[in-house]
């Protein structure tokens, strides 16, 4: 059975790794393109884990953690966020909202895939 990560993330760089880094995997990709998608297909897929990027210009990261602890359906959602690793005032701010958990952008480049499937297993993976 297919779990859906939804990668809300307009950086077609970093998209790419999302696709890329699950390609080979039982996990589908619903991309959320606008702000309301978030919630909208949160509400409507039921994912299993939810990928941000804090630094993203189009998509305001804050506000969908907001929206998403706000939303007794949604709030049990793990999210997986990057952001800058210098920004610490983005990090704390992601982790005051409720963020499951928080990485460089280098490290999410990195271990995407080993990421995504600790958080969604809830142990790391040993690859």
């Amino acid at each position: 059975m297919h779990k859906t990560i939804l990668v809300a993330i307009t950086d077609l760089f970093f998209y790419t790794k999302v696709k890329d880094a699950l390609r080979q995997t039982n996990f589908q990709i619903e991309k959320a393109r606008a702000q309301q998608d978030i919630i909208d297909k949160a509400a409507s897929t039921s994912p299993s884990l939810i990928i941000l990027n804090m630094n993203d210009l189009t998509l305001d990261a804050f506000h969908a953690l907001e929206q998403l602890q706000d939303d007794p359906r949604l709030h049990t959602i793990p999210t997986l966020a990057f952001a800058n690793h210098e920004e610490v005032d983005t990090w704390n701010r992601a982790k005051a909202l409720g963020v499951t958990k928080i990485v460089s952008r280098n490290e999410f480049s990195a271990r995407t895939k080993a990421l995504v499937e600790e958080l969604v297993t809830g142990h790391a993976a040993t690859s």
